[in-house]
């Protein structure tokens, strides 16, 4: 029997009293401020963390804050709009007003508890939303009424020590996958810094470019998981590879025969995505013969022997040319670099030695990274899992008979 087994039986045998949220916890009101206001106030070493929707927030001085908005105590925030979500926060903050958040004034309540408990309604809150209209919103009663489960002081205190253990091992597996990528970029970006020395020449000089075929004007295009052929877009270009996955769109033969008289995929050749995520990269290694590109990825076609596939993909990764894309890119809402432009873009050129060298390395070091980068993502997703198992099952009380 564990601790908590033993808790639960001395302390509550007969079930658990459920209280609506608004009896045992104080609803504190927001701050009226505009997204133009946060980002025109925001200082990142500020004490007052402003929240909005979703993962926006912002950071305030005391004085940039009327003093009864500024919340000193731990609390719940409500995300009302679009993300329907619960954040635990136990610093001072501030909220939108259109958003709201709990703290208790009760010594038989663990607001942490009572946070834990909220995050096993989200889905049920979400669905809610959802059926309100076109932009998910949730009302304050929709909180308010919550049935939550109420057990004593001590069994709640027990379960957030449980849960804080898997919620501060997630984050260290996090901090690890962040640490390792920075990691790469310091390394990949050093080596690539090639200095003064070195030859440099317009892309246009040494490749052409060609791009695929936008489905909307050419063809039909068939998602079903029945047509033969994947169609690939930007989402599939990332760690310097192509990734099929379930959500991989598909075309049939005669759309993928339309796709190919216009990108005429080869071996070698360099996808590069040219619109919204800009600067993804990877060389095809083998004959596509059951996919092709949609506008908007660029295909770069090596002439001579001058430059390696791999250095060029390895170069267009670089801090320093995803700066460059920033300032080439066009558009309003999404952005591209046009195709005349990326043949501007110079290009440095060291010995076919030299190249060899630095991609040996690299590939080395992108197969580390990779190995660890799809590594820990599936233990953090593991980690998640058996959390959201675990809360549900320690926050799953049987009412008082």
């Amino acid at each position: 029997m564990t601790k908590l087994d033993r808790l639960i039986a001395d302390l509550c045998p007969n079930g658990v009293e459920f209280v609506k949220l608004g009896k045992i916890a104080v609803r504190t009101k927001g701050t009226p401020i505009t997204a133009a206001q946060m980002k025109t106030l925001d200082k990142p070493n500020a004490p007052v963390k402003i929240f909005a929707g979703g993962k926006t927030v912002a950071y305030f001085d005391y004085a940039d804050l009327p003093e009864k908005d500024v919340k000193t105590f731990p609390s719940v925030i409500v995300k009302s709009r679009g993300v329907i979500e619960f954040e635990y926060y136990d610093k001072p903050f501030s909220h939108k007003n259109e958003m709201w958040s709990y703290h208790s004034e009760r010594e038989n309540v663990d607001i942490k508890y009572l946070y834990y408990f909220l995050k096993t309604q989200e889905n049920k809150l979400r669905e809610k939303a959802t059926s309100m209209g076109a932009f998910p919103q949730i009302a304050i009663p929709d909180t308010e009424q919550l049935q939550i489960p109420l057990p004593p002081l001590p069994v709640q205190q027990e379960i957030v020590r449980i849960l804080d253990i898997f919620t501060e091992l997630t984050a260290e597996l996090t901090a690890e996958l962040s640490a390792r990528r920075v990691q790469y970029s310091y390394y990949r970006d050093d080596l690539l810094n090639l200095g003064q020395n070195v030859e440099r020449v317009n892309l246009g000089d040494i490749a052409t470019i060609r791009t695929g075929l936008n489905p909307r004007q050419f063809f039909k295009l068939n998602t079903g998981s029945d047509a033969p052929n994947y169609y690939v877009t930007i989402r599939e270009i990332h760690n310097n590879r192509v990734v099929f996955s379930e959500k991989t769109d598909r075309i049939n033969d005669e759309a993928l025969r339309l796709c190919n008289n216009r990108a005429k995929l080869e071996v070698g050749d360099v996808l590069f995505s040219g619109t919204a995520t800009i600067g993804e990269t990877a060389v095809i290694t083998e004959t596509p013969t059951n996919w092709s590109i949609k506008e908007g990825v660029y295909v770069l076609k090596l002439f001579g022997e001058r430059l390696l596939p791999r250095f060029l993909m390895y170069t267009f990764t670089t801090s320093k040319m995803k700066d460059l894309y920033k300032r080439k890119a066009e558009g309003g809402t999404v952005k591209s670099i046009p195709m005349k432009e990326m043949l501007k873009i110079q290009i440095p050129l060291p010995s076919l030695t030299e190249q060899e060298r630095i991609v040996g390395i690299l590939d080395r070091f992108d197969k580390l990274t990779t190995d660890i980068a799809e590594g820990l993502p599936a233990e953090i997703t593991a980690r998640k899992k058996q959390y959201e198992y675990y809360r549900d099952r320690l926050l799953s009380f049987e009412g008082v008979k």
